[in-house]
């Protein structure tokens, strides 16, 4: 390894202006020293709010309104990125660090077509024609694993998965080899074989460029699989920091080992009570729904996004819906909630139609979504406790000061508390957003809860919080859930049974231990074989040493 690290940071210092009347600042990263060689991967991991996606916004110069570094040293090879003018910045982003933001949802222009996103990395720093960009883009496009990228180019960021988003976020950011690639939260959308994917892809490119990787994720097997080396931060400080086998086979922080404890394994369950048996009739039923979506540029050339999928979920029961990016999932929620109307079939609820308005009136008051992106589906301009009384004022349940107590125990059961009520969705990590979004749900106590990725961007000890909670309230109140996810170890903790969506069809249906440690369908074996955590497996022996 060369003895001078691409990335050097010393002391940093990072503080945010709470109140610009009063100048009020709070510390955000405290003193945060760490090295990034050539060739290197660097997990960055710990909680929301920890400090690990601040620490990468000031390396690359991107703080948030407010945020200042106020000490310490960033340089890449010789040169200090501190202080750096704004003109000189716009040479050192895109060729020299590359950023795959936390959010895809956000961090592409809902304007402009996806290739030409990709292309303007490569105009901007005139590493190709105008002419040839196009063309590069497209096989940038193919590199990251789109299907059928000459048509993705010519859509917009709405017309694909929020898989596929982030995967073109990735290619922008690979597209000119830099000396330093910033990951943040790169794969916490993503399915678990595009993952594989994507993750190989990083590992190639710091092979072949030589390049360095600043890896922030809460995804410990990822980190586990994938990382050189592991950097723990909590509050804003570094607790531990070595090598990865070091770090996460003998951790020395009580921090540390809170964090493998709390991380779901494939291969780990926890005993449940049994469901509560309300009634034999199911409370879901979709039976032989199907869809076809035109695609933009190809006259009467259609995609099958879900295909003759039926199911059935009992009144208290847990129904996973698992596969990739594109698989359909995110597509059956949007036919069960009548967000989408279907081509053909039917959903019932309760024995009844839901398609007639009379069935859509009663659909609306008795389930609730809790959708993949926390922060499109938070209204930016709205406080947080006017986010969760919103369902509340829209259906007139209790009074103004019902409402108001009834929104802090909300805050309370997904772990944020009254202190965020005043807050706006802009001042949140990624994780409290989603929490957030899981409370405005529960607001209603609602029969159906349709989870759309749920826990995605959400660290591994609130995950634990979130999945035990929705396990109690199931269990206590008779809730209903569609659970759809991309992460299979998360799916196991929650679900009783699962089904395995494949292009749009259903290959495979069962009991939740029997799909994943038995799986028939070449496809489920594939998913099942992509699980991270098996290059440096965190066995139930190493969580029993971690947390003793």
């Amino acid at each position: 390894m060369n003895a001078t690290p691409v990335l050097r940071v010393r002391d940093l210092v990072v503080e945010y202006e709470v109140h610009r009347s009063t100048s009020v600042r709070v510390p955000a990263v405290r003193g945060v020293s760490f090295d990034v060689h050539a060739g290197e991967v660097v997990a960055l991991v710990g909680e929301s709010g920890s400090g690990k996606s601040t620490t990468a916004h000031a390396v690359v110069g991107l703080l948030p309104a407010g945020g200042r570094v106020v000490g310490g040293s960033v340089r890449l090879h010789e040169g200090e990125l501190v202080g750096l003018p704004s003109k000189a910045w716009r040479q050192v982003r895109g060729a020299r660090i590359g950023l795959v933001p936390q959010d895809p949802g956000i961090a592409l222009n809902p304007v402009t077509r996806v290739g030409d996103q990709v292309a303007e990395v490569l105009r901007i720093h005139g590493r190709v024609r105008r002419a040839d960009a196009a063309r590069q883009a497209v096989e940038i496009l193919r590199s990251v694993g789109l299907s059928d990228p000459e048509a993705r180019a010519r859509q917009y960021p709405h017309e694909l998965s929020g898989g596929m988003r982030q995967r073109v976020l990735i290619g922008i950011a690979l597209a000119l080899e830099p000396a330093l690639v910033i990951a943040d939260e790169p794969t916490s959308a993503l399915d678990v074989t595009v993952q594989r994917r994507v993750l190989d892809l990083l590992d190639d490119v710091t092979t072949r460029a030589g390049s360095a990787v600043l890896f922030i994720t809460h995804d410990l097997a990822v980190a586990a699989d994938r990382a050189d080396r592991v950097v723990v931060m909590k509050d804003g400080e570094i607790v531990e920091q070595g090598p990865t086998a070091q770090v996460l086979g003998s951790p020395t922080h009580a921090y540390t080992r809170s964090l493998l404890a709390a991380a779901p394994q494939l291969t780990v369950t926890t005993p449940r009570a049994p469901v509560p048996d309300i009634g034999p009739a199911p409370l879901l039923e979709v039976l032989s729904v199907s869809k076809a979506f035109r695609l933009p540029g190809h006259a009467g050339r259609t995609v099958q996004a879900v295909d003759d999928v039926s199911l059935s979920i009992p009144r208290g029961g847990a129904f996973g819906l698992v596969g990739e990016s594109g698989s359909g999932k995110s597509t059956v929620a949007r036919l069960v909630l009548q967000l989408t109307a279907p081509d053909s079939g039917t959903v019932l609820l309760d024995g009844a139609p839901v398609s007639d308005p009379a069935g859509r009136s009663v659909l609306r008051r008795r389930s609730q979504l809790v959708h993949q992106n926390p922060f499109a589906s938070l209204d930016p301009r709205f406080t947080v406790a006017k986010i969760v009384d919103e369902p509340l004022r829209s259906h007139r349940v209790g009074s103004r000061a019902q409402r108001r107590d009834r929104v802090v125990e909300l805050l309370e059961q997904v772990a944020l508390g009254a202190a965020y009520a005043d807050r706006r969705p802009g001042e949140l990590s990624g994780g409290q957003r989603q929490r957030v979004a899981i409370a405005r749900a529960l607001a209603l106590e609602p029969d159906l809860l349709v989870l759309d990725e749920p826990t995605s961007a959400l660290d591994v000890s609130v995950q634990a919080q979130i999945l035990a909670l929705l396990d109690r309230l199931r269990r206590e109140r008779g809730l209903t859930y569609l659970f759809i996810s991309h992460d299979l170890a998360v799916v196991r903790q929650v679900v009783d049974r699962v089904g395995v969506l494949h292009d749009g069809r259903l290959v495979e249906v069962g009991p939740t231990a029997d799909v994943f440690d038995h799986p028939q369908d070449p496809y489920t074996v594939e998913l099942v074989g992509a699980i991270p955590g098996g290059r440096a497996e965190l066995t139930p022996e190493l969580l029993e040493r971690s947390t003793r």
